[in-house]
């Protein structure tokens, strides 16, 4: 498995972190941060990258069940989704895949948040 999954959207960048905080919303995640790399490593390092924005996504009641499973989790959340402007001008969004992350953690009562997690995240993506 990998540890993210992908898809090329027949959005403009814009209108793609606008599709996917929407389809988010429909399964139960917020966005508690959003990180715009093009404007950070402009800023930071005076570079030109391309159109590049983490957007920290987190379902609030499967974050607790995760919490009380695993005191230490925070370190894992929340679940990162990925917009970016690909070279040939193409738009593609990713997100964690929380089976594989978790896996690191080697604690079987986060199986089922896992595969819940991924579930929706897979199901944001397949709705874009």
């Amino acid at each position: 498995m990998a540890y993210y999954n992908s898809k090329i959207v027949a959005y403009s960048f814009d209108d793609a972190i606008v599709k996917i905080t929407e389809e988010l919303k429909k399964e139960g995640f917020g966005i508690l941060t959003e990180i715009d790399v093009k404007e950070t490593l402009k800023k930071k390092l005076d570079v030109d990258f391309r159109r590049y924005k983490i957007l920290g996504a987190c379902n609030p009641s499967y974050a607790y069940k995760a919490f009380q499973a695993e005191e230490n989790i925070g370190v894992l959340l929340p679940c990162n989704v990925v917009i970016q402007e690909k070279a040939d001008g193409k738009v593609q969004v990713s997100a964690v895949n929380p089976m594989e992350s978790m896996q690191a953690v080697k604690n079987d009562a986060l199986g089922e948040v896992a595969v819940t997690v991924s579930s929706k995240l897979q199901k944001v993506l397949e709705n874009l």
